[in-house]
């Protein structure tokens, strides 16, 4: 790109101590709009000296902050809230060419959330419980004190890099903690505008920004700094980070992959399931780890759940994040284009593409509504997690296979069961090895509740008291009664 070129592109910068800077050596990185397929802005491409900067701040404003009563942490929070909601329509248009994501649904599904789960932390601060004192050996009181664990190095994903940024620094800052955050490297203008906001509000260093990519990421995680690492992102990234947080003990948080078993048992109402798994697993062109992506119906009602769900893949929609149409936008960058092109260019004979399939358009990355039937469960699509608008369907004959094929997978953060069954809901529900389980829904969310899975989806909590207490640490403190 030329000089002149670049200098018509946005200009995004690192939020370090209240202020924003350049890369200290000015390497910059370019962010693609991934509707368009061509840059739209430059963010710093951080280096050593950026993440020392940005720990200092951070380790400076620790005390200060961790010795706020909750009550006051809990007002900057709900501050943050309020102008997030007053500038909703400015986050939901930067977050758009982000990502290419439709602009109502961000509107409609994102911002509510965000802003009830910032507030959810936000009373969280208050509520720290604990066993009550008493007397465990004669003449000594025993009680609990709850801590926030000290600076936080917090990296976040490119399919919600918005919401997942609340998710990291929310908890984080209800429990005393200051953070650095990194969004990805192809998504960082939300996270350089929530900084922007953020930091009119909050003490300086307590929350601060830098962009870059993995290098910078690892750079982080491997500084003296911080007290925990917290990364939302592949297994790979994941086994990254816990090794390197391994050699200084960090504590990690670790919320990675998935492949979402969606099982529909033959008294399930095909329909509402068919819909319902759709949208579930076409929502943010199945940029999501939760996605309902790997269908297990019974043998019974195979065919004609698999007509159904062709059908609902080929009526839904992908488009311009302004046409209130579609149902998702591009993938995310043009590497994540080649890798759900590659899964499908790679199927096996047995396998059968049942609705899409392809790239749509040659502007951008937007993928087709995908349905993929024929499948075994050794198929790399079924085994392997795809990100992206496809949807594998599987059959099996009894409850046993189901469960078999279900949790026979590495990943194991969420999954569904589609029956009018009762008792067998409830039987599913504990055999399945998986962080969440939603019965005849699936992906809705609530601040109030944990999510997180198991396996090498990884470990820890988000959101609900779970997520919260993940921000701190337990110390035992014992007095003598006789002084």
């Amino acid at each position: 790109m030329s000089t002149s070129e670049l200098g018509r592109l946005r200009k995004l910068r690192n939020y370090v101590d209240g202020e924003f800077k350049d890369a200290a050596d000015g390497r910059t990185t370019e962010v693609v709009n991934p509707a368009t397929g061509e840059a739209y802005a430059t963010a710093p491409l951080s280096a050593q000296a950026d993440v020392d900067a940005a720990m200092a701040a951070a380790e400076a404003a620790f005390p200060a902050w961790r010795d706020l009563v909750p009550g006051e942490r809990q007002k900057y929070l709900l501050k943050i809230a309020d102008a997030f909601e007053e500038r909703a329509e400015e986050l939901i248009a930067v977050e758009s060419e982000n990502c290419g994501k439709p602009l109502g649904l961000t509107r409609s599904e994102e911002i509510p959330m965000m802003l009830d789960q910032i507030r959810f932390f936000a009373g969280a601060a208050r509520m720290l419980e604990g066993r009550s004192g008493g007397e465990y050996m004669e003449g000594l009181t025993s009680f609990v004190r709850r801590e926030p664990i000290g600076v936080c190095a917090q990296v976040a994903p490119w399919n919600y890099p918005m919401m997942m940024g609340v998710w990291k620094f929310a908890p984080a800052l209800a429990a005393g903690n200051t953070v650095v955050l990194k969004p990805s490297d192809t998504t960082p203008a939300s996270t350089v505008l929530m900084a922007e906001i953020i930091g009119s509000i909050v003490p300086k260093g307590v929350f601060n920004v830098v962009c870059g990519d993995r290098d910078t990421g690892r750079l982080m995680v491997e500084h003296k700094t911080p007290a925990m690492a917290s990364i939302t992102g592949s297994v790979r990234a994941g086994m990254q980070v816990a090794e390197s947080a391994a050699k200084d003990l960090k504590r990690v948080h670790l919320e990675l992959g998935g492949k979402a078993p969606v099982v529909v048992f033959e008294d399930a109402d095909l329909q509402k399931a068919a819909e319902g798994i759709a949208e579930a697993g076409y929502f943010n062109a199945g940029q999501d780890c939760t996605a309902a992506t790997r269908v297990l119906v019974h043998e019974s009602v195979h065919d004609e759940f698999v007509t159904a769900l062709a059908k609902i893949a080929a009526e839904t929609k992908t488009g311009a994040a302004d046409d209130e149409d579609v149902l998702y936008g591009p993938l995310n960058n043009a590497n994540q284009l080649k890798q759900v092109t590659g899964f499908i260019d790679r199927l096996p004979a047995h396998a059968k593409v049942e609705a899409g399939g392809h790239r749509v358009g040659e502007q951008g990355y937007f993928y087709a509504p995908t349905v993929v039937s024929g499948l075994k469960q050794d198929d790399e699509i079924v085994q392997n997690e795809v990100f992206g608008p496809v949807i594998t369907v599987q059959s099996f004959t009894d409850e046993d296979q189901a469960v078999s094929y279900a949790n026979g997978v590495e990943y194991a953060l969420a999954s569904s069961v589609w029956t009018k069954d009762h008792g067998r809901a409830m039987r599913m529900s504990k055999v399945l090895d998986f962080g969440c389980v939603w019965i005849n829904t699936h992906i809705p969310l609530v601040a109030e509740m944990p999510h997180g899975g198991f396996k090498k989806s990884g470990y820890g909590k988000d959101l609900s008291a779970y997520g919260f207490d993940d921000y701190t640490r337990i110390k035992h403190v014992m007095t003598s009664l006789d002084a």
